[in-house]
């Protein structure tokens, strides 16, 4: 038997997303572009999935555009502001998804000022923080609403209250938080906002970008001017669709996966912190998704730990799964001051709704044996 704990790396698509894609490849598959029968078939269930994608949000299909996934609708929302002006400042976080990072350390090459607010030790940035960081020249504030990594929960809604009249656009990558928690892009009172398909049980390689009426952005790719000349390139029309049906089932069921993730979260940090000496919790619980923990053992380091465990039947994840193949350290839990032995041997670990207790359980059981193994493995040596 094999737990599957890496859910903030991917989820398992809902079988009815596989059957939406599966017609859409057999018997829908012409371009949305086209202008005969074959094209506005393929046009009307893009346009359905924008609605379904829509609805989860709260906002208007219109305002919905596809993208290749999380990243590129980040980059899309950054590089897209960016692009009206020569200069400007922006303000962003320590801990972002590198989408964001590396959006940002691009534009620092091209004149742009950026401040990068540092989290408190439960990997949160106050608002606060973002008054003080304000300048006449700002543009944008870039902030994800909940961290792929520790699972910290930013105060986005309290930042948009802040920056309201300003002048001052906000974006905020929601990739980790949609499907686990309320996200409504008015009660947020963002401008743009990112998601992606596969983390809310819907197929790889589709996302979208909400942006808000009278959002000015310049394109990132230049084509034949698909999703109102904002996105150019052939729209994946098997994703979109699988997107919609994800977005759909995920608006209706959201509130008890979020519960029943979090129950088997809970339960198996009961029966870790019983079974297993020395180990901690990274972030805080206060304000964190349902279903992340992050933990670093004592005397231990992850990549061993990581192929212990997997041999064992539990997947987890060293840091976000788009770095795990790296060797340095994370950068969220660098930002949060953490002591050498915590960054080295710190595991994440995401729950989703089909784990049950009875895997948590079992689950907490082998992480405490192979840590056991592994420490005495260690001090032989």
């Amino acid at each position: 038997m094999r737990i599957y704990l890496d859910n903030s790396a991917t989820t398992k698509p809902y079988p009815e997303v596989v059957a939406a894609m599966q017609e859409v490849l057999q018997d829908n598959w012409g371009n949305p572009s086209g202008i005969h029968s074959f094209g506005r078939d393929a046009y009307d269930a893009m346009s359905a999935a924008r609605r379904q994608v829509a609805g989860l949000l709260g906002a208007e299909p219109d305002e919905i555009y596809f993208t290749s996934g999380g990243t590129e609708a980040d980059n899309l929302a950054i590089l897209g502001v960016a692009g009206r002006f020569q200069r400007g400042h922006i303000i962003t976080s320590s801990i972002e998804h590198a989408a964001v990072l590396n959006c940002c350390r691009y534009l620092e090459g091209q004149g742009f000022a950026v401040t990068y607010l540092p989290p408190d030790a439960e990997g949160i940035v106050s608002p606060a923080q973002v008054e003080q960081a304000l300048r006449p020249d700002t543009l944008l504030v870039s902030l994800m609403l909940a961290n792929n990594e520790i699972g910290s929960l930013q105060p986005v809604a309290e930042i948009g209250r802040l920056l309201a009249g300003r002048g001052v656009l906000l974006h905020t990558d929601a990739v980790q938080a949609v499907g686990k928690m309320p996200v409504q892009v008015a009660e947020l009172g963002v401008d743009m906002l990112t998601l992606s398909a596969h983390k809310i049980n819907g197929p790889k390689g589709c996302g979208a970008l909400y942006v808000r009426h009278q959002t000015d952005l310049q394109p990132v790719l230049w084509g034949g001017g698909q999703e109102r000349g904002l996105r150019s390139g052939t729209e994946n029309l098997p994703g979109i669709v699988g997107f919609g049906v994800a977005a759909e089932l995920t608006a209706q069921r959201w509130p008890e996966q979020a519960r029943q993730a979090a129950a088997a979260r809970d339960c198996f940090w009961q029966e870790l912190s019983r079974q297993a000496p020395d180990v901690v919790v990274n972030g805080g619980w206060a304000h964190r998704l349902p279903n992340n923990l992050n933990l670093s053992f004592v005397g231990l380091e992850s990549a061993p730990l990581l192929l212990f465990l997997d041999m064992a039947g539990v997947a987890v994840s060293a840091a976000s799964a788009c770095s795990s193949g790296r060797a340095e350290p994370s950068h969220v839990l660098q930002a949060l001051g953490l002591p050498e032995w915590r960054l080295k041997s710190a595991v994440r670990l995401t729950f989703g709704w089909e784990n049950t207790l009875a895997e948590a359980q079992q689950a907490a059981a082998i992480v405490a044996e192979q840590v056991r193994l592994l420490r005495q493995e260690t001090a032989e040596q």
